[in-house]
C-alpha cells in the first residue's frame, strides 16, 4: 500500500471521530506488515481523561485482534470545519504506545496540507519523534558493570 493510500484511509477514519467538545477530529490508519489496515479515530469524553486518541484506537484494535507486526501509520487531524488540514503529530502518550509495539524505524506519515488538490505529507521514523525512548527491552534486568 502506498503512503498516499494510507493517508486516504486515515482521512476516512477521521470522519468517524467523536469530538463534541474540542471539535478537533483525528484519524489514523495503521498498516501491518502483511498489508492489513486498522483505522482509528479520536473519541472524546466529557471528563476528558478517558478520551482516547486515534493512534491508540488503531493500535488497540489491531492488538485486540492478534496483530502485532506493524509497518507504518498515517495520521491526519484538524478542526471539523477546517477546509485544509495541516500537520497533526501524535501526542506523547500515543508516541509511547506506538513505541511499545513498533521498532525505532517504524514509519509515521503526517499529512502536511494539500498542493494542487493532492495531499502532501512528511514521513518520520519513530526514533525521530521519540528520541531516547523507553521500551519493552528496558524492562529486562540489566547486569551491573
Amino acid at each position: 500500500m502506498s503512503y498516499d493510500e494510507l493517508i486516504e484511509e486515515a482521512l476516512e477514519a477521521r470522519k468517524m471521530a467523536y469530538t463534541p467538545y474540542s471539535k478537533f477530529k483525528v484519524g489514523a490508519a495503521l498498516l501491518t506488515k502483511d498489508g492489513k489496515v486498522y483505522r482509528g479515530c479520536n473519541i472524546e469524553n466529557s471528563s476528558y481523561t478517558p478520551t482516547n486518541c486515534a493512534e491508540r484506537t488503531a493500535i488497540f484494535k489491531a492488538v485486540s485482534e492478534g496483530d502485532y507486526n506493524f509497518e507504518a501509520m498515517a495520521i491526519v487531524g484538524g478542526f471539523e470545519d477546517q477546509k485544509e488540514l495541516g500537520l497533526c503529530a501524535p501526542c506523547g502518550v500515543c508516541r509511547q504506545v506506538i513505541r511499545e509495539f513498533c521498532s525505532d524505524d517504524f514509519k509515521i506519515i503526517l499529512l502536511n496540507g494539500q498542493t494542487d488538490g493532492k495531499n502532501t505529507y512528511d514521513v518520520y521514523k519513530l526514533s525521530e519523534i521519540l528520541p531516547l525512548s523507553f521500551g519493552p527491552e528496558d524492562m529486562k534486568i540489566k547486569p551491573r558493570k
